[in-house]
């Protein structure tokens, strides 16, 4: 068929690899990527050599599918599963459209490189044949989705699949990085990087060791200005944590970060805004979240509590009660949303807070803290984990 001559001639160019010696040495010893990817296409192999219709299975990313294991404290997905055939028609342009994914992130990870589920998307971007007025893909929109569902089938990261995802977080504290890239051995002091701190890739797994740990717990900071204040205070050094910012919500390179660090043994805090899109960046990072539940235990931090800003800091600094903030109708919306959330309205501690600021229609940053000095908010974070004033 078209297409399939079209991917082969595509692969077969960048299969030329400018460092052989390079690949050879990569194709000695397969990854588990390589592996699995092989694997799945050997299936679809023999079941065209078979007769059978070649298919491709994967789990049901959808909402409903979506469970809470109470147990374990992470969303993740059910046992529903979707097949595609490429004999059936209104099944074959996805299961083709799959299949080049799978190809592509076969040769990425065959020649060690890498590019982002962008760059993916354009080297897929190319029209199936000359008569044939149609692209593989149209949109990225079509491609990302797609990019999910292979790594829900093969269990794999697409991080795995040598596919990076955007870099947003960054780090200071009293811990070592061994980063292995070019061939060479880096390592970065995690408390030498000054005022602009260590920028947290989007893999934080695949050759990059985490040694000489020596924090005592991870800070994790909602906004980066409030990092920069705390790290401008060296909160870090003083208290002997972890400082983080997800710079608002965090991303998968983040998360994992945080979950690896909580496997260490490490206590972890998230100090965000107190109002539902900050109490919602906690709750990704404890529970994981709905569009990332097919790699939920790998993302999810059930151990984390939340130190604040809370509604209840009203009553407890009277001065937070001239900062407050009008709540949006969409703000309202939101915190409702959450309030139903069993994973969520299970706790006591966050239906009174929820219920709070739904019913005052106020909401408070974690800026306010700033009001009486600019060095209050240190105060405050020291006293909330020293007093163990924090929600679950």
């Amino acid at each position: 068929m078209l297409w399939k001559e079209r991917i082969s001639r595509e692969d077969k160019m960048q299969s030329k690899s400018p460092n052989p010696e390079k690949s050879k040495a990569h194709e000695a010893k397969p990854s588990v990527a390589d592996q699995k990817i092989e694997t799945m296409g050997t299936g679809i192999v023999r079941d065209i050599k078979s007769g059978n219709p070649p298919k491709f299975t994967t789990i049901t990313r959808t909402r409903s599918n979506v469970i809470f294991d109470k147990a374990k404290g992470y969303l993740k997905l059910g046992d529903s599963t979707e097949e595609r055939t490429f004999t059936n028609v209104s099944q074959s342009k996805r299961f083709m459209q799959t299949i080049a994914i799978a190809s592509k992130c076969h040769r990425f990870v065959k020649e060690n490189l890498h590019t982002t589920i962008r760059g993916l998307y354009y080297q897929l971007k190319f029209s199936l044949g000359e008569d044939i007025d149609e692209n593989i893909f149209s949109e990225q929109s079509e491609s990302n989705p797609l990019i999910e569902d292979l790594e829900v089938s093969l269990g794999l990261k697409r991080e795995e699949l040598n596919l990076n995802a955007n870099r947003k977080g960054v780090l200071a504290g009293n811990m070592k990085i061994i980063d292995t890239f070019g061939n060479e051995k880096i390592e970065i002091d995690c408390s030498k990087q000054g005022r602009s701190g260590w920028a947290i890739p989007s893999d934080v797994d695949n050759d990059i060791e985490f040694v000489n740990v020596k924090a005592k717990y991870v800070l994790v900071v909602e906004k980066d200005a409030l990092w920069q204040r705390l790290n401008e205070d060296l909160f870090w050094k003083k208290e002997n944590c972890i400082l983080i910012t997800p710079q608002g919500q965090a991303a998968r390179g983040t998360r994992r970060l945080i979950r690896k660090l909580s496997d260490q043994g490490l206590p972890v805090y998230v100090f965000t805004d107190s109002d539902a899109w900050g109490w919602y960046i906690y709750w990704t990072i404890k529970t994981g979240s709905i569009n990332l539940a097919y790699i939920g235990s790998e993302v999810a931090t059930p151990e984390a509590r939340f130190l604040g800003v809370t509604m209840s800091d009203l009553d407890k600094y009277d001065f937070l009660n001239k900062l407050t903030i009008n709540a949006s109708e969409v703000d309202l919306k939101r915190a409702q949303e959450m309030l139903d959330y069993e994973w969520i309205g299970k706790y006591k501690e966050w239906r009174v807070e929820l219920e709070r600021m739904i019913k005052s229609k106020k909401k408070l940053e974690q800026d306010a803290l700033q009001g009486p000095r600019l060095t209050f908010v240190d105060d405050y974070i020291r006293d909330k984990i020293n007093g163990k004033e924090y929600l679950p």
